[in-house]
């Protein structure tokens, strides 16, 4: 079931994603050579804590995982798509690294990601966090009035395309508010016109995937969790909660 939110919810979603982004920042801003991933999280943790959220993340278990989510972000490095769990591995000079981050304040939830690279950049890594953000652009920009999900869909997937860029098929954005995950799904490949309609009021996630040796399948590794790329190219993961308005898409997970 779709739930059309009110303006006072998403004003009370605008602060949880303040408070992602707050997390997300200083994730990006700790990250270094050296560092274990956990310290990422531990990071991420003390900015919900000191915002009184809680982390929709922690101890979630969706269908297809072998036990509950043991941190408030994913960190994905290199060929890791998303869902990467922070453990003990240290950052290395040109790694490509995506936190994705949620968080819920006063019942209400928002969720964001960035692919960021630590130290120097390796050839193509620019271009490909560039092209996932723009697709990401692109997803918002289609997000009016009028349009359909597949509007949404259509442009994160012409932006791949163009590109020579992969998306696992099965993993996309969703509507978002009282939950994390809520009705509809917004998947990043798609046909304009079609699929459930945009009016005021409804949240959404989007959040393109790329995989830059253009294949769209994955493997999950042995943690359950992680998606890496098939052939071990390198990953980006952009997203942004947004609100549909008569005045155009709310970016809800802005600092």
């Amino acid at each position: 079931m779709v739930e059309i939110k009110t303006d006072a919810a998403l004003d009370a979603m605008r602060e949880a994603g303040r408070v992602v982004a707050r997390a997300l920042d200083a994730a990006r801003r700790t990250a270094a050579v050296g560092m274990r991933l956990r310290e990422l999280d531990e990071t991420a943790r003390e900015v919900l804590r000191e915002a009184g959220a809680r982390s929709p993340f922690l101890g979630y278990r969706p269908h297809f995982a072998p036990s509950p989510f043991p941190a408030v972000i994913c960190v994905s490095v290199n060929d890791a798509i998303v869902h990467g769990v922070p453990g003990d591995y240290r950052l290395r000079d040109g790694d490509i690294v995506g936190v994705d981050c949620g968080a819920e304040l006063d019942g209400w939830t928002a969720d964001a990601a960035v692919t960021f690279v630590v130290g120097t950049p390796r050839a193509g890594d620019v271009e490909l966090i560039d092209t996932t953000r723009r697709a990401l652009d692109a997803g918002i920009a289609a997000a009016t009035v009028g349009n359909r999900i597949g509007d949404i869909s259509a442009a994160i997937d012409a932006v791949a395309r163009d590109a020579g860029y992969g998306m696992p098929r099965d993993f996309g954005g969703h509507g978002i508010g009282r939950r994390m995950h809520e009705d509809p799904p917004v998947p990043n490949h798609g046909r304009p016109g079609r699929g459930y309609p945009l009016r005021h009021g409804l949240a959404l996630a989007i959040e393109p995937m790329f995989i830059a040796g253009g294949r769209d399948g994955y493997l999950t590794a042995a943690d359950g969790w992680t998606l890496h790329t098939t052939d071990g190219s390198r990953a980006a993961h952009m997203e942004h909660t947004i609100a549909i308005t008569e005045d155009g898409p709310r970016v809800l997970t802005l600092l």
